[in-house]
């Protein structure tokens, strides 16, 4: 599958300035803009298996396109939602339990690399990787 592989984080987009948005505190933005992120992506069908490596946490994380799970960001931020398939791209809409708002998220290969879209309450950003 497209998706398949290990994809390790090669640069980021106005991605401080959607931290910031989310309500992510200066320290942990900086932490996060250099967490020398890594996905390893397993997909089977609509099934998917996903393992997140960074510098401070190590996280895996099995879904089925269209089913709600929840998750935990790094910062804490704990969402609820689903990933579906639009074409060659993955697309994920989550909700705050904090304060309900909704954070969209965009996965999408393009040549050798992995482009990972944002956007929560206007502002866009995106985390390039590469594979790796």
């Amino acid at each position: 599958m497209t998706f398949n592989g290990t994809w390790k984080v090669d640069r980021n987009d106005n991605y401080e300035k959607f931290m910031e948005q989310m309500g992510i505190n200066m320290v942990k933005r900086k932490l996060a803009a250099h967490d020398n992120l890594k996905i390893t992506i397993e997909q089977n069908g609509d099934k998917f298996h996903v393992k997140e490596s960074s510098n401070f946490r190590t996280l895996e994380i099995d879904f089925t396109l269209g089913v709600n799970f929840e998750y935990s960001m790094a910062d804490g931020t704990e969402l609820s939602g689903a990933w579906t398939m639009e074409g060659d791209m993955l697309k994920g809409i989550f909700t705050r339990k904090d304060n309900g708002k909704t954070l969209t998220t965009t996965r999408i290969v393009q040549g050798d690399e992995l482009v990972q879209s944002y956007n929560y309450e206007g502002v866009d950003a995106k985390r390039i990787y590469k594979r790796g």
